[in-house]
């Protein structure tokens, strides 16, 4: 199995790192000092959309400045205020983000076979962050302030497929996000791995609905899981 791809792409945050859990540390205590009512679902979701909406009306704003302003939407969707410190927090946070229990033992298991490349809604500063908490070098990182665009824009898998060209590499591409990835993935004629994260909880948490019926190539609960299958014979 796999045994005709030479690469793996990744996506990052949600696939090899936790950021729903990275996100929930901010907006959860910020949510429910107003309102304790308020589970780390209900603020994910809220979330969702706006992240989605400054990543596509602000395509070159750095990932700090997005996290910053779609905080900022999202008190204003809930009628909470949303301070400057508040906006900043989240805006930081990202190298504070936790890498999923599974996700550097996969990576080590899957560097033996596959050059890895990693394509990511993020910065440059905020990915080393993440790199750090993952300890594994990429051979190739895309980034969308090297695009200048974000998921699921087509111009960020145009990159990542001219890169693929250029080196004669046969590339499947692993993420968690139907919406972020595997959508603009088909389309763009990358096979797919989805990582279903969330396969024990209802609803799409921190990414939007994919709005479209997509069926990636193969199915895993875990990155351990898919590691596994890729040895098998």
């Amino acid at each position: 199995m796999f045994d005709e791809f030479d690469a793996l792409s990744f996506d990052c945050y949600g696939t090899l790192i936790d950021w729903e859990a990275g996100i929930a540390a901010v907006l959860g205590p910020w949510g429910r000092a107003t309102n304790p009512d308020l589970s780390d679902e209900e603020l994910l979701l809220a979330y969702a959309d706006e992240e989605a909406r400054m990543e596509r009306e602000n395509p070159t704003a750095l990932y700090p400045v997005v996290l910053a302003d779609a905080f900022r939407a999202t008190g204003a969707k809930l009628g909470i205020p949303v301070s400057d410190d508040d906006a900043g927090r989240l805006g930081s946070s990202v190298p504070d983000w936790p890498a999923f229990p599974d996700s550097h033992e996969a990576l080590v298991k899957l560097r033996e076979r596959f050059k890895l490349i990693i394509l990511s809604n993020v910065d440059r500063v905020g990915f080393e962050g993440s790199r750090r908490r993952l300890d594994v070098d990429f051979d190739h990182v895309i980034t969308a302030e090297d695009v200048g665009s974000y998921k699921p824009a087509q111009k960020n898998f145009d990159v990542l497929r001219d890169y693929a060209d250029q080196h004669g590499l046969k590339l499947l591409h692993v993420a968690q996000s139907l919406f972020h990835d595997h959508v603009p993935g088909s389309k763009a004629g990358l096979p797919g791995v989805w990582i279903n994260r969330r396969h024990n909880r209802p609803g799409w948490g921190a990414t939007p609905d994919p709005g479209e019926d997509v069926r990636p190539d193969w199915e895993f609960e875990s990155m351990a899981g898919f590691a596994a299958a890729t040895t098998e014979r």
